[in-house]
């Protein structure tokens, strides 16, 4: 059994002060493989004011001792590629098509800023006046635990290109993935108090940070409802808040698509990352008159997809990354089941042979009406909700008629048509034919997925202030 028994605050690994322990669970068994010793808010404050100690000097570094700093921290997490791959695995259930995926492009996120900083102008002349770009503090940054690594870096390699310092609350459920993560950006050299890690409860160390006044941002990736408590305590000391939440995208195939490469493409996304995913595109809006057409090849290409083991390389869905998780996406089932859905594929139950862990079949429902639960909730969970639409005016209309707007996706033969609907969609990214990322353009949510956006020098500049130099 691993046990995690420090934080890290201002360069070192010390005994946390709290004392609460939390067990760490494999959810392909549900097998203990680890315990955490949690935080709290004297690690907090103690973290924070390591990270404010910092700003002082970090705040005034230049762009080329910033990008020495990213490139040593791309370094040092691509050396342990190998060590994220076997732990994600095993402590969350990743999948090891989507794990390797994963880590094969974490370096990514510290390439990109670096691009950014080549170019980026912190000074910038209006009429005779100057506007200076400075670092807007100490950023405490939550993640949630289905990306947890990627999460955590984007974040930081931010606020490193902005001259923040930064505190890190990750999930307690990720505290073997954290351990790796401090291991290599310990290993990198960094400065004291630029990056500390304090691994514990929302409700203890996030509520540290989201209240304490020498924190000046919180970068939060989560579900909607523990977004909406970040805001209010934030405003209480006025912090800057990017929230990026929930989601429910949307996915139109347009009557000219290529149902036989649209259909396929669109099952496999709405399930990336076991559909642990808030970009994963949950509702499938297709032409009324193909619906039979869709049904049928999401049907063979469902009752195709493997769930099993997720160290195994042909796995394209693992388990549920907790007992109350696998317990969520099974109401859904019901619940569409009595809202008068037609099950395609799946159901209840467990997959045969895979009863000790939190694994969810393939499920797939059909002639979805987009005001049920099923259309309109965020499940997390390996269900696909097919909704048909008789005209483009309304699946733009169904589209849009959602409390979220993370992503969206279209399929067409026309471009120039795809791009059209696209103009009138709301949602912060919109893939086009495909499954597309690129770390420089901005990524963030309409509605009540979210504010703010991140990534590239959108991204960037959430972490800096603005400030007016009039003569």
């Amino acid at each position: 059994m691993k046990t995690v028994n420090k934080v890290y605050i201002n360069g070192e690994f010390v005994t946390p002060h709290g004392t609460e322990i939390f067990d760490l669970i494999n959810p392909s068994n549900n097998q203990k493989i680890g315990e955490v010793t949690l935080a709290d808010e004297t690690d907090t404050k103690n973290a924070i004011a390591a990270a404010k100690e910092a700003f002082k000097t970090f705040s005034k570094s230049t762009v080329t001792e910033r990008i020495d700093y990213l490139t040593k921290l791309k370094v040092a997490v691509e050396k342990r590629q190998q060590d994220f791959i076997d732990i994600m695995i095993e402590e969350y259930g990743g999948t090891h098509q989507f794990v390797t995926m994963s880590n094969k492009y974490t370096g990514a996120w510290f390439d990109s800023m670096i691009e950014v900083l080549n170019t980026y102008k912190f000074e910038k002349t209006i009429n005779s006046s100057l506007v200076k770009l400075q670092p807007v503090g100490v950023v405490g940054i939550i993640t949630p635990w289905n990306a947890s690594n990627s999460s955590v870096c984007s974040k930081v390699a931010t606020a490193i290109a902005a001259g923040c310092t930064v505190v890190i609350k990750p999930s307690e459920m990720s505290a073997l993935q954290t351990q790796v993560l401090m291991e290599a950006f310990h290993d990198a050299g960094l400065p004291k108090g630029i990056i500390n890690f304090v691994t514990g409860l929302g409700n203890i160390v996030g509520t540290e940070l989201t209240g304490n006044p020498d924190v000046s941002k919180i970068s939060f990736t989560g579900s909607t409802a523990v977004g909406k408590l970040i805001a209010k305590t934030a405003v209480d000391t006025m912090k800057r808040v990017t929230l990026e939440l929930g989601g429910k995208s949307p996915n139109i195939i347009l009557d000219d698509a290529d149902l036989e490469k649209a259909i396929p493409m669109a099952v496999y996304g709405a399930y990336m990352n076991s559909a642990q995913a808030c970009i994963a595109p949950t509702r499938l809006l297709v032409p009324e008159n193909k619906l039979n057409e869709v049904n049928a090849i999401a049907k063979t290409v469902a009752e195709k997809m493997v769930v099993g083991l997720p160290q195994n390389e042909n796995t394209n869905i693992g388990p549920m990354v907790s007992v109350k998780q696998f317990d969520r996406v099974q109401n859904y089932i019901k619940i569409g089941l009595e809202e008068g859905a037609t099950l395609l594929a799946g159901g209840e139950g467990k997959p045969e042979g895979l009863e000790k862990g939190n694994f969810v079949k393939a499920t797939i429902f059909t002639n979805v009406n987009n005001k049920m639960r099923i259309a309109q909730e965020e499940i997390f969970g390996p269900v696909l909700s097919i909704i048909p639409y008789k005209t483009e005016e309304e699946a733009i209309k169904i589209a849009n008629d959602s409390p979220y707007g993370l992503a969206a996706y279209i399929s067409s033969a026309d471009e120039d048509r795809a791009m059209r609907v696209a103009s009138q969609i709301d949602a912060g990214r919109i893939c086009v034919n495909g499954f597309s990322h690129d770390p420089l353009v901005p990524f963030g949510g309409f509605k009540q997925s979210g504010i703010g956006r991140e990534y590239g020098a959108y991204g960037l500049e959430a972490y800096l202030e603005p400030k007016a130099i009039l003569k």
